[in-house]
């Protein structure tokens, strides 16, 4: 699902999976189509940031004859989520953009809202304008900030702050 683009998944669930006798209403074959492209670059980020833990820790863990999920649990995703954390800031923002290609299969979303405000008053600018800020807000004001508090709050647990 990393491959391809969420355009090409979205019009594949909602429009190829129904000639096979599979079909979905509208939202749900958008949810499916975003959850599984940012569940694929989210299970990345995870299996990436678990790899990166150095070798020592694992080693350490085995020597004090911990078990591979007590293991797993107190030394190794600790770390993990230190190091996952800004990535998924950004796989969060890259979800807020995402979304809006769910428009594209009538889902009533923020873009959704905005093409129909567009086609009665013929005022582009200002509707995709206020879409752009609105979803700015969001990133800038909204994911950002708490991504940043939850570095922070790891960083303290792990004594790095």
């Amino acid at each position: 699902f990393r491959g391809t683009s969420l355009l090409v998944q979205l019009y594949w669930i909602f429009f190829v999976l129904p000639l096979f006798g599979i079909t979905l209403p509208n939202f749900t074959a958008g949810y499916i189509s975003v959850g599984l492209n940012i569940g694929a670059y989210g299970a990345e980020l995870v299996r990436g940031a678990i790899e990166s833990v150095p070798r020592g820790q694992w080693e350490a863990g085995t020597a004090l004859s911990m078990p591979q999920g007590v293991r797993m649990r107190r030394i190794i995703l600790p770390q993990a989520l230190a190091i996952m954390l800004p990535p998924w800031g950004n796989l969060l923002i890259e979800l807020l953009k995402g979304t809006a290609l769910v428009s594209l299969i009538s889902v009533a979303d923020l873009m959704f809202q905005t093409r129909q405000i567009n086609a009665s008053t013929y005022l582009s600018a200002q509707a995709f304008g206020t879409a752009l800020i609105v979803y700015y807000i969001l990133a800038r004001f909204l994911i950002t900030p708490m991504m940043r508090w939850a570095e922070r709050l790891v960083a303290r647990r792990l004594g790095r702050a």
